[in-house]
């Protein structure tokens, strides 16, 4: 039995001073007996907790950032009526800051029989899968002076999915996709990946894309326009190990590669390519493959969410042999890592001629902001020293860059904000260059 605040009120207002001579309630109802016949009585008319019943529904899915309801349907099968506050607990991280109180509890007034629905208003802050953990009801009697109290689990799963925010960027990339695939006027030059017609040549052209036989049968020069070829396959890995959990700026550098992932999968999948996906460090923690091109980025999303990092180093050479397990044609690689210069030489280098005989590879790494603020400082003894370590940082970026490129690799390094649009444009220049 749980006594209210009402009961302390009473005893604080005189009616039970008991509260000094006794030591236990026990001895506070044998001293002043109305009032605790009084509460007994409203306790025992308190409806029972543990034969309520639940049921829940509501959002399964919702993107960081944004909000799901879940509701709670509460049957009271008891001869009593429910008057009760319920706790329905999530993970903290179901909520904003300083929101959950408001959030999570309600106020209940059931009749005998019935049931009533009450709605919790989630806000997670993490991506990631967040279940409910119980659900605590406090149910009192008609006069407020006591209460029953009780828990139950009633599973629910959220998944919250990453938020995709560069999706902003797609259309100005899907324009320039159009241009590529020949549906405006502008034509892909050069040596292309197929044939698409015959136009006039303007200075500037690819001599190697003229067209001898056709000039010779009309009296102005004719180049070849081409068109991006459709259907090449494309394995995103994305690399889970230690590298991944670090921040830069607002965000781990894990999600600022997953908006990369899906800015490029929902631009290959209207190129007409195919996307796999591969999360590795020690194993492979996700795969999404042979997916439809209507399914593949849900799918992806779908995957992508409960991804943690994980505190390990990374299998670089199992992960360069799973990707080759997953990409027996020829395909172009994107490896979204670190340019940290150790994991790089250590790592990756070692393996880059076994992915580059038969792939093309293209590597995106994530570069923190703050250093580029701190190579600008000025002014004070310490900005100076600031600048200086941050100018050795980004020469040692510029050298592991350079090493990979020699190898033949593509490389992109873009701050949290600009990494998916440079990976987004780097993809249409290998089309254009017909190098897909």
């Amino acid at each position: 039995m749980a006594l209210t605040g009402r009961t302390a009120l009473l005893a604080a207002l005189g009616s039970l001073p008991v509260g000094i001579l006794a030591p236990s309630w026990t001895g506070m109802l044998a001293v002043n007996a109305p009032l605790s016949l009084a509460i007994l009585c409203d306790y025992a008319l308190a409806a029972p907790v543990r034969t309520l019943q639940f049921t829940r529904s509501g959002d399964t899915t919702v993107r960081l950032g944004d909000g799901a309801e879940v509701q709670l349907t509460v049957t009271n099968p008891s001869r009593r009526r429910l008057r009760a506050h319920l706790r329905d607990a999530w993970p903290p991280s179901s909520w904003l800051t300083g929101t959950e109180q408001a959030a999570s509890r309600h106020t209940l007034d059931i009749p005998a029989g019935e049931r009533r629905r009450v709605t919790t208003l989630l806000r997670p802050t993490r991506r990631g899968d967040r279940r409910a953990e119980q659900v605590t009801v406090r149910s009192y009697g008609p006069l407020g002076l006591a209460a029953r109290q009780g828990n139950h689990h009633v599973p629910w799963t959220v998944r919250v999915l990453p938020p995709f925010t560069s999706r902003k960027h797609l259309p100005s990339r899907l324009a320039r996709l159009r241009e590529l695939d020949g549906r405006t006027s502008v034509l892909t030059r050069g040596e292309g990946t197929e044939f698409d017609s015959l136009r006039a040549y303007v200075p500037g052209d690819d001599t190697r894309s003229i067209d001898w036989r056709a000039t010779a049968r009309q009296s102005a020069v004719a180049v070849r326009t081409w068109r991006p070829e459709r259907d090449r396959h494309i394995l995103i890995a994305l690399d889970t190990g230690r590298t991944s959990a670090g921040r830069v700026g607002d965000v781990p550098r894990l999600d600022a590669a997953m908006d990369a992932a899906l800015l490029l999968t929902a631009l290959a999948t209207r190129a007409g390519d195919r996307v796999d996906l591969l999360a590795h460090d020690r194993r492979t923690r996700a795969q999404v493959q042979g997916r439809a091109a209507g399914e593949v980025l849900s799918a992806m999303v779908t995957a992508m969410a409960p991804l943690e990092p994980e505190l390990v180093e990374t299998d670089v050479r199992g992960l360069s042999a799973t990707a080759l397990a997953n990409a027996p044609r020829r395909s172009l690689i994107v490896l979204l890592t670190s340019l940290d210069a150790a994991p790089v030489e250590e790592g990756l280098l070692p393996a880059l001629p076994r992915l580059t005989q038969r792939h093309t590879v293209l590597v995106a790494a994530v570069a923190d902001p703050h250093i580029e603020e701190m190579a600008g400082g000025r002014g004070t003894v310490d900005a100076v020293y600031e600048a200086a370590a941050a100018a050795q940082a980004q020469a040692q970026r510029r050298r592991t860059a350079e090493q990979l490129q020699r190898h033949g690799v593509v490389v992109v390094d873009a701050t949290p904000d600009d990494l998916a649009p440079a990976l987004a444009d780097a993809y249409l220049a290998l089309k254009a260059a017909g190098r897909l």
